[in-house]
């Protein structure tokens, strides 16, 4: 049996609420990731397939999205499609109909490894995995935590996502432990998203991440600013690096690209590349 490439890094971006800019990081992590060298696949487990609009793609039917990959008969082939004209950046789509898959795999057997049988059965080629997760938790998450060999939690400076940052990460924990999951695929980071340094509490929520990410054990990673040039480069299906190289937003993602960067050189460097 064919197995998923040893050195692969698999991110899953998990959050335990809308809005918080999971999409945002996933595209603009996998940009930069790009321009130091990797390639990237990246895998919308979202129905709201809000990668469909960042990466400029038309949206698909479900035979050509990830519930292909998901489905019981899944035949091997993803279905990738080339973002920004880039080979090197490919998207497995995602389609509405992933939340009546889900019902499926609940009584599924092996329905919380599907997506890891599929990426050890089946590898992707790619230097770099990145899953963007739904909002809800469910057995879509569970699906990327089995396959993730890391995870990237990003939090908006709000009172819900502060205070639900420690459940989400035992949550994670526990799901982990239930699928006996060895090793445990670890917190990469919390990545504060949507800040505006003009708003008071925003400014306060992160002088209190550093303790938080403390007390949890976690890095964190600097903010990711609030900037409508997001929208307005997501508008064109472009990440903002290639909408506005020179915004210092794009600036934002780059200690977190430099780490996973790292983490692939190593893994090419134990296969002797």
């Amino acid at each position: 049996m064919s197995k998923q490439q040893p050195h692969q890094i698999v991110v899953g971006i998990l959050a335990n609420a809308g809005g918080v800019g999971k999409t945002t990081l996933a595209v603009h992590l996998a940009y930069d990731l790009f321009k130091r060298g990797c390639s990237v696949a990246l895998i919308d487990l979202d129905p709201q397939r809000a990668l469909d609009v960042f990466c400029g793609l038309p949206s698909v039917e479900a035979e050509n999205s990830v519930v292909r990959i998901l489905s019981k008969d899944f035949d091997g082939k993803w279905p990738l499609a080339s973002a920004w004209d880039t080979t090197k950046i490919e998207v497995c789509q995602g389609h509405p109909t992933l939340s009546q898959i889900s019902d499926d795999l609940v009584i599924r057997r092996r329905g919380e490894y599907t997506l890891v049988d599929r990426l050890h059965n089946h590898p992707l080629p790619h230097d770099v995995v990145i899953l963007d997760c739904p909002a809800t938790l469910g057995m879509i998450c569970e699906n990327a935590i089995a396959a993730s060999t890391g995870l990237l939690v990003p939090i908006q400076l709000e009172m819900k996502s502060v205070s639900g940052v420690a459940d989400l990460v035992q949550w994670a924990i526990a799901i982990s432990d239930d699928l006996q999951l060895d090793p445990r695929p670890p917190i990469l980071g919390l990545v504060p998203s949507l800040y505006d340094s003009n708003r008071a509490i925003h400014r306060q929520y992160l002088q209190q991440l550093p303790e938080v990410a403390e007390q949890l054990g976690i890095k964190l990673y600097p903010h990711i600013r609030d900037s409508s040039e997001f929208k307005n480069a997501s508008a064109n299906g472009l990440p903002l690096q290639k909408y506005r190289s020179a915004h210092p937003a794009n600036k934002d993602f780059e200690a977190l690209a430099k780490d996973l960067s790292a983490l692939v050189r190593k893994g090419l460097v134990r296969k002797g590349k």
